[in-house]
């Protein structure tokens, strides 16, 4: 059954475009000329099912939506992996976590618990698309929060950032206590091209979902929070972890 669209308003007369309607209270459609070619160009990531149009700005000031609401959504782990080949600038990690499932399922995690030490394939795929990426002028950077003393998982990070900086990402470190005196968060997010935000669930040690902040507001607080974990984080090579008795 076709859903029936609220006409909301119009400023263009009596000709009715451009136009806008509520198709539901979280959705809109807007009715005006389709963009020109030239326009359609210069848009990111359009799909071969979407089009664009050209309204005057009076239209949304009039008559969109005024209240600010926060936009998470669920993506697929595809999805995710995706944005790693699809963003035009910087992608940027904050990890907070005193251990991942993932890591410790590794051959390189046993490996690392048995010598202090893993051998990392500089040739695998994560690698080789790291470096496609950051060859590409690219910038990849993380900050890694470490606790005093350290953990198992902490420490093979930290061995782990050999193999980052190898493939043209940069880290940094920042001891969990100066974390908490810039008031960062207990989460782990990235951030693509300061524009939208990829905040990571996890079930305990388990990485279970990932949702997508587009909200310019809340983008802005994340870039704000990276700015601040940036300032005061030092380089990977620089810091002297203490062992845990772990």
């Amino acid at each position: 059954m076709a859903r029936q669209l609220r006409y909301v308003g119009t400023n263009s007369g009596n000709n009715g475009c451009p136009t806008l309607y509520e198709a539901d209270p979280d959705t809109y459609v807007v009715q005006g000329p389709r963009a020109d070619a030239s326009d359609l160009a210069q848009l990111r990531h359009l799909a071969d099912d979407e089009t664009a149009v050209t309204v005057p700005r009076a239209l949304l000031a009039n008559f969109g939506p005024k209240e600010t609401i926060p936009t998470r959504e669920p993506i697929s782990f595809d999805d995710f992996d995706d944005m790693f080949t699809t963003f035009r600038h910087t992608a940027w990690r904050l990890e907070t976590r005193r251990r991942y499932a993932s890591d410790e399922a590794t051959d390189t995690y046993q490996q690392f618990l048995q010598d202090g030490r893993a051998d990392w394939d500089l040739a695998d795929p994560w690698c080789v698309e790291r470096r496609e990426q950051t060859a590409l002028g690219k910038t990849i950077g993380r900050v890694r929060v470490i606790d005093e003393p350290a953990t198992p998982g902490q420490l093979y990070l930290l061995d782990n950032a050999r193999r980052n900086t190898a493939v043209g990402e940069t880290i940094r470190v920042l001891p969990r206590a100066r974390a908490q005196e810039a008031a960062l968060p207990d989460e782990d997010f990235w951030i693509f091209d300061s524009r939208v935000v990829a905040l990571l669930a996890f079930d305990g040690d388990d990485l279970v979902g990932v949702d997508l902040i587009t909200n310019p507001v809340e983008v802005s607080a994340y870039c704000q929070l990276r700015d601040a974990a940036e300032h005061h984080a030092i380089p990977f090579d620089q810091f002297e972890a203490v062992p845990s008795a772990e």
